[in-house]
């Protein structure tokens, strides 16, 4: 214990509040909120008897520590939960990846209202909706909700109803299109569905369907009946599992992995999706004290907090009534409750929760079983098929692209301990084949812009050619002679078979069947034919765009090439809708509609022409 640690301990006060430990560079490496400053802080410095090896390794590290003082312990609770999330200390519990996981946000402050995914959420006055750690899915439930409901998606209102107006995806509020009145009965109904509350939204829109009928508003009525129809087929894969209310239950596992948990999503007594989180920091914690920092840690940032949480197991009664004042209090005063299920419907998805949990951790642990079979050991076994001395820790792989001689590329790719290493890939425009084919001499120029100059210590362990004996024959001309590397195995890759050429030897080795190696030189070849076909599709790309973009009216040079640096590739112009055509720097929205009408007459002319 240095001496500034003795005497601040000497002044600490006897009120609730956060302490903050340093290391001896003055970095935060854990956060905690206390009661009682004084009585908390000291029990770190006393005899660590009864510390766990974390509690004392953490203690050893400490050099200073600081103190804020609070009015009450759910303040305290408060600001611990903002330190962890920015600061992220060492020792601290901790969700992993917190910072990306990702919010439906539902802009209800906005006239008309818009729906999208996004990863901040601000005070703004919108609906947030997650944390979600499955992304995909996320998108794939927006997509869901815009085919049921045509949702504005243009960031700023226009004049006049765009292409997404014609093809029914939106109802073109900007233009007067939809009565307000209509277009927030559709935002409340997107609101029931993504809180899962699908049996009012089903109500909602028979009503709203019957009374549009009445009115004589067929096409109203025939939308919402749609709508209607997909909304109650969702419903149908939901199962009751505790009758009624909100809630969340909290199932926990742990391996050798680490500790997972499990939250199942119920609302209205049904359950509607789930989560799960990998918690760093926590193997030799208590589980009473890793069920307390996950709450605090997701509840932290829940865009919905329900009034009662179901628990794998009791916490203390002081954490327990902390932490029910503390979200009684982000629900807006309505009283939360964490409660302990014995037996019953609630027990039983407590124990479905864990459950899902450990099966979590077990397909993990196949994973990870899998992958190292895959990368570790396919790299040792290679190693011995091709009676090399040591495992080829680092490979890498050439391969060359063109079609008939005309922008020739070569691609190399590597590999580190049976793991793609993408910041060392490198392409190649070749130069010396340019309008005439010869895979031989693109070799030789890629070789000798790699290896010639290379210092030995920056060889990798095996050089992999694709194509066979002859590319290897080039390869190996300015490898050993030009270069003067001898001693840095290199092997070649018949296209058909994966068979293996060595140096020197007429017969190729075989790889066997199923076997990792041979999955492996499959994976490296593939990702280098992969990387190839990638940038010469990109060259190809660039020079057809060119002659496409100038039939456009309104497309100049300048236009051209901001369109091509914003997107990449002619496919991603295609699929770009008006309002991000617009956003490209040096356009505008007629210049948008332009481009986006002439793919558009494209492909109805080509689906025209099969239909012929």
């Amino acid at each position: 214990m240095t001496d500034i640690v003795e005497e601040k301990l000497k002044l600490l006060p006897d009120r609730p509040g956060v302490y903050i430990m340093k290391d001896s560079q003055g970095k935060i490496i854990y956060v905690g909120k206390a009661v009682v400053l004084k009585n908390r802080v000291r029990q770190y410095f006393q005899s660590n008897k009864n510390h766990t090896p974390k509690v004392r390794a953490m203690v050893s590290h400490i050099a200073d520590f600081e103190i804020i003082m609070t009015h009450t312990e759910v303040e305290a609770l408060i600001l611990e939960c903002n330190l962890i999330k920015k600061h992220r200390p060492r020792y601290n519990i901790s969700l992993k990846d917190d910072k990306t996981y990702p919010y439906v946000k539902v802009t209800v402050q906005e006239e008309f209202p818009r729906v999208f995914i996004t990863r901040r959420v601000l005070k703004d006055g919108a609906r947030y909706f997650g944390p979600y750690t499955n992304a995909t899915a996320v998108h794939e439930s927006l997509k869901l909700l815009r085919r049921l409901f045509p949702l504005r998606t243009c960031k700023h209102l226009q004049e006049r109803p765009c292409l997404e107006y014609h093809i029914k995806r939106c109802l073109a509020p900007c233009a007067g299109k939809v009565e307000k009145d209509e277009y927030d009965a559709m935002i409340r109904a997107v609101l029931l569905f993504l809180e899962g509350r699908t049996e009012e939204v089903e109500k909602e829109l028979q009503y709203r369907m019957e009374a549009a009928a009445e009115a004589y508003h067929f096409e109203i009525a025939a939308r919402l009946r749609d709508q209607l129809l997909a909304v109650r087929k969702i419903a149908e894969k939901q199962n009751i599992v505790t009758g009624s209310g909100d809630q969340d239950a909290v199932g926990m596992a742990r391996s050798e992995i680490g500790v997972v948990v499990q939250i199942f999503f119920i609302r209205a007594g049904k359950m509607i999706g789930r989560e799960h989180f990998l918690l760093r920091g926590s193997e030799e914690e208590s589980d009473e004290a890793i069920l307390t920092a996950f709450l605090q840690q997701y509840y932290h940032r829940a865009a919905f907090i329900p009034r009662e949480v179901l628990l794998p197991r009791e916490l203390p009664q002081e954490d327990r009534q902390l932490m029910e004042a503390w979200l009684s209090e982000k629900k807006k005063r309505a009283k939360v409750q964490l409660v302990c299920p014995q037996r019953g419907t609630k027990h039983d998805i407590v124990v479905m929760a864990a459950g899902n949990a450990a099966k979590y951790l077990q397909d993990e642990a196949a994973r990870i079983k899998q992958a190292n079979a895959q990368t570790r050991g396919a790299v040792e076994e290679l190693g011995r098929y091709l009676g090399l001395k040591n495992p080829p820790e680092r490979m890498e792989c050439f391969d060359i692209s063109h079609i008939q001689g005309s922008e020739t590329v070569a691609s190399m790719v590597v590999f580190e301990g049976g793991l793609p290493k993408k910041s060392d890939y490198r392409r190649f425009k070749i130069r010396s084949t340019e309008g005439k084919p010869d895979d031989f001499l693109s070799m030789r120029e890629v070789t000798t812009r790699r290896y010639v100059g290379l210092p030995e210590a920056e060889l990798p362990d095996l050089i992999v050619i694709d194509g066979g004996k002859g590319q290897l024959s080039s390869a190996l001309e300015i490898i050993r002679q030009q270069a003067g590397h001898k001693k840095v195995p290199v092997v070649g890759l018949a296209k058909q078979f994966e068979l293996v050429f060595r140096e020197g030897e007429s017969e190729p080795v075989v790889l066997p069947r199923h076997s990792q190696a041979l999955y492996l030189i499959q994976r490296i070849r593939d990702e280098a034919h992969r990387f190839a076909i990638t940038y010469h599709r990109k060259l190809r790309g660039k020079r057809n765009l060119v002659s496409v973009l100038d039939h456009i009216v309104g497309i100049g040079p300048k236009r051209r090439q901001a369109l091509w640096s914003h997107f990449g590739t002619l496919a991603k112009i295609k699929s770009a809708s008006v309002e991000e055509l617009a956003e490209v720097d040096g356009m505008n929205m007629p210049a948008a509609e332009a481009v986006y009408n002439f793919f558009l007459a494209q492909e109805k002319f080509r689906g025209k022409e099969k239909e012929s």
